[in-house]
């Protein structure tokens, strides 16, 4: 009897502080760019936020001094949206969707800018970038033929080469990627993780920078071109989540999210018909050993602070289509019209 009177004590303290864990956080919101532009690319860099979106627009807030700057990439009269951004130390890469596919490397010292990669195909889009090193970067896209998109530069962003299919999984018909907020690419090290969507939505990894690929099945939602998953994070190599769901409703929150402990080999579903619907950006927040994660997406910005079994809305604003961490208590977070600054409190 004592024994088990003390286990319900733990139990009842443990549930005590998960409860206080997930309530007790609040936060600050300040709205940092405010005009005409759609982002859903953005990368922290030192004291620096750097963006793009549509309308050709570039630009950067720099939130130790308030500085703001913003430029056009022209090419010809061509309107471009851009939605890949990717960085290294000296320079930040750009890319836009739909065809011609274009990308850009803008120094981050001078900002000029030169077109490093263009790509003419009725199916091409590119979704997002990401970099594992100096030297080293990869984007991604929907098939032009029976594979997923993905381009790699070796020399540091000056060229980049589309990998062949024969090198690639191949992909079931309608499936692709979303170019929902530059986070269908995680890399922890020399892993990579990649997502599609549609009809068919599946992880595929690569152990050594993308030379080699395999690929698991995920238990999301999909079967129709605005399902699956549309955002990943992997907090190390072994701890990831996948988010998204049904873009079409977006308050079906069941078979929307998914947990790996195994570094992608299994995944499982977590807070079924609890916790966000929709969701386009998912992040693990730094230095909290993976448990506190947010998204922001159709239902608003949703906390957890217990691996994602559980979630609490922190806001409501449905605007806001990408999120980054500057530190464990600063967040940017952009979408319609602006970017905002978050600030954690416990």
């Amino acid at each position: 009897m004592k024994k088990k009177f003390i286990f319900f004590v733990l139990f009842l303290f443990f549930l005590s502080n998960t409860s206080h864990a997930q309530t007790s956080l609040s936060i600050t919101i300040d709205t940092v760019l405010n005009e005409k532009i759609s982002i859903r690319a953005m990368v922290v860099d030192k004291d620096k936020v750097w963006y793009a979106g549509n309308n050709n627009q570039v630009g950067y807030y720099n939130f130790r001094t308030g500085e703001k700057l913003e430029k056009q990439i022209k090419n010809d009269t061509l309107k471009l949206e851009f939605r890949s951004m990717a960085q290294n130390s000296k320079a930040i890469f750009i890319a836009n969707i739909g065809n011609p596919a274009f990308i850009y490397k803008m120094d981050k010292s001078d900002l000029s800018v030169v077109k490093v990669y263009s790509e003419n195909h009725e199916k091409v889009f590119y979704d997002s970038m990401h970099f594992w090193n100096e030297k080293e970067g990869i984007a991604i896209g929907d098939p032009t033929e029976d594979c997923l998109s993905i381009i790699i530069t070796r020399d540091g962003g000056k060229s980049w080469e589309k990998t062949a299919c024969d090198n690639l999984p191949k992909i079931a018909e309608g499936e692709a990627a979303f170019a929902a907020s530059n986070t269908n690419i995680c890399i922890k090290g020399n892993k990579t993780w990649v997502v599609s969507g549609g009809v068919k939505s599946r992880v595929f990894s690569s152990e050594d920078k993308g030379i080699t690929w395999s690929v698991t099945e995920v238990p999301i939602v999909q079967g129709k071109a605005m399902t699956g998953i549309f955002t990943a994070d992997f907090y190390n190599k072994n701890t990831g989540i996948v988010a998204g769901g049904n873009y079409e409703v977006p308050e079906q929150n069941f078979q929307n999210k998914a947990i790996t402990v195994d570094g992608g080999k299994t995944w499982n579903l977590i807070a079924e018909n609890t916790g966000f619907g929709y969701a386009s950006c998912v992040q693990y927040i730094p230095k909290s050993k993976g448990k506190q994660i947010v998204t922001v997406g159709a239902g608003g910005l949703y906390y957890s602070a217990d691996g994602g079994n559980s979630w609490k809305q922190l806001s409501q604003d449905k605007s806001l289509f990408t999120i980054r961490f500057a530190d464990e208590q600063t967040a940017f977070a952009a979408g319609k019209d602006k970017i905002i600054r978050i600030t954690f409190k416990k």
